[in-house]
């Protein structure tokens, strides 16, 4: 897992309190550590455009440009003569490099991007706009120096400085930040930060149910219960996900025996005695009325809702449940919202703030495990935040939410805590769409499910 921080000045002055270093010297490095990135990516002599703003981002290409001018045919873009104390500082120090200015976007190689960083705050002008949009055409390699500007930049990779921010890991940034790579400012990362309560996952955090108890049978290994509604194929996809991936025994509620049912799951009218954990919501419907419901969630197994249940009055009693996952896509999450009277907002009000209303969220029912899907899922208890970015478009496809439901209710059937059976069963999800070895497009709950045999 890595920190995540919502913006690193507070480093920066620690850096300069506990280390001696200077606001100079963290630059330096910044500018050293994207030196080093083109030197080993790029041929001597390429072209190389640095468009830079007046403040402390430009400061930071300007740097750049001094430190690669013997290396690379550099032409400088300034939008603005500089401003900022250290901007104004780094454009002295080239005065006598010969390093040549532009007023036009000349065809480059390399582009790099030192506009604007994160301390920009407000909207774009139209000139900044109509100049990022321009950049985003030129067919140069292009590099962002901290963050993609304004998010409007499209980059392929983001060198960003010290730590990694959380703003890189909003979905509408998934396609604009490239590769991103964190460069030391002059101490390593682990002196730099401390911990944050915000962490990105990696692909190797992932912990599998493996059976190390070899005296067992299948009630050793859990029993989910999972609500059978009315799109059946929803919790049955589920269920066959929960099975594969350890659970001992999984079981449909249903009302409907002539339904045909996969020969390895079992179903039943009632809750079996040695249930371990229960599951709903997955194409639910109509199938089951408010006293059916009632019936159903009349214990304390830990529990995973999903899908249908966000826009049901009675999600607001199980909110006061103490083992309880919650697995929304953003609609299902904005009604979830608004039933709880936390906020009445678009879609694109959430995408926008996605963290902003997950920390509103699980700050009211601290109790709660809440994974918010997306293009980077964010899961959440407490004050304790992750972050999964490693979903791709291959899981944008119906039924793939249902799998992961089923993985995370096989991991609380199998006493894993709630928070632990969101996290790995993320992972697992993600690894499970990356594995596949198919067109991405091709894609299906099926595969998933099969691919969970090769985790």
């Amino acid at each position: 897992m890595q920190n995540l921080f919502d913006e690193v000045g507070f480093l920066d002055k620690r850096s300069y309190s506990e280390f001696g270093l200077t606001e100079d010297l963290l630059m330096e490095h910044a500018a050293n550590g994207m030196a080093l990135y083109i030197k080993e990516n790029f041929t001597q002599g390429a072209k190389l455009t640095i468009v830079c703003g007046s403040g402390n981002n430009g400061a930071d290409g300007l740097a750049l440009a001094r430190l690669l001018h013997l290396h690379f045919n550099i032409t400088l873009f300034l939008t603005r003569p500089p401003t900022s104390a250290m901007s104004k500082l780094q454009y002295q120090r080239i005065q006598n490099l010969n390093i040549k200015e532009s007023e036009i976007l000349e065809k480059s190689d390399i582009l790099v991007d030192a506009l604007i960083g994160t301390g920009f705050k407000g909207e774009l002008s139209p000139t900044l706009i109509d100049l990022l949009q321009g950049m985003n055409k030129m067919s140069a390699f292009k590099i962002a120096c901290d963050i993609p500007s304004g998010f409007v930049f499209n980059a392929d990779v983001t060198l960003t400085m010290g730590a990694l921010k959380k703003s890189l890991f909003c979905d509408k940034v998934k396609d604009i930040v490239g590769e991103i790579r964190v460069l030391d400012l002059g101490i390593h990362r682990d002196l730099y930060e401390i911990e944050s309560t915000c962490k990105l996952l990696d692909e190797d955090d992932l912990e599998l149910p493996y059976r190390t108890q070899q005296n067992s049978h299948k009630g050793s290994f859990g029993h989910l219960s999972i609500a059978h509604g009315e799109m059946r194929g929803a919790s049955t996809m589920s269920a066959l996900a929960a099975t594969r991936f350890g659970c001992g025994l999984v079981t449909l509620i249903t009302h409907d025996h002539n339904n045909a049912f996969h020969y390895s799951l079992m179903s039943s009218a009632q809750l079996p005695k040695n249930t371990t954990a229960l599951c709903c919501g997955m194409g639910l419907g109509n199938a089951f009325s408010n006293d059916d419901l009632e019936t159903f969630f009349d214990n304390e197994y830990p529990l995973i809702l999903d899908a249908d249940i966000f826009y049901l009055p009675i999600i607001l009693t199980l909110l006061k449940r103490e083992s309880l996952v919650l697995s929304p896509h953003p609609k299902e999450f904005i009604s979830l919202l608004k039933l709880t009277n936390l906020a009445n907002i678009s879609i694109e009000e959430l995408q926008k703030n996605r963290f902003t209303y997950v920390e509103l969220f699980v700050t009211k029912y601290n109790n709660v495990t809440l994974l918010l899907k997306g293009a980077n899922v964010i899961i959440a208890k407490e004050k304790e935040i992750f972050v999964n970015p490693h979903g791709t478009s291959a899981l944008a496809k119906g039924g793939s939410g249902d799998v992961l439901s089923g993985l995370i209710g096989s991991l609380l059937a199998q006493g894993y805590s709630p928070l632990n059976a969101a996290v790995h069963a993320s992972l697992a999800h993600t690894k499970l769409a990356k594995n596949y070895t198919g067109t991405d497009f091709s894609l299906t709950p099926d595969d998933l499910i099969e691919e969970i045999g090769n985790l």
